[in-house]
């Protein structure tokens, strides 16, 4: 009974520590030149015009096993 009663409390401590975390590295976090960057590049890109194939790759047929008569 000790023991649950220990671990429960263990249990409940260690779910309330990890709700006071709220660190983040450094490339988690917005930086406006960066996002003003990538919307430039973004837009660029939508606006570029496709480039599409003049001629489709050619698919080659399969070879097949030939049955040998037994």
């Amino acid at each position: 009974m000790r023991r649950c009663l220990m671990i429960g409390f263990a249990l409940v401590g260690l779910c309330c520590a990890s709700t006071f975390a709220q660190a983040r590295p450094p490339t988690v976090t917005n930086s406006p030149g960066y996002e003003a960057r990538l919307k430039e590049s973004r837009s660029a890109l939508s606006n570029s015009p496709t480039t599409t194939l003049a001629n489709p790759p050619v698919v080659k047929p399969k070879r097949s096993k030939k049955k040998h008569p037994n």
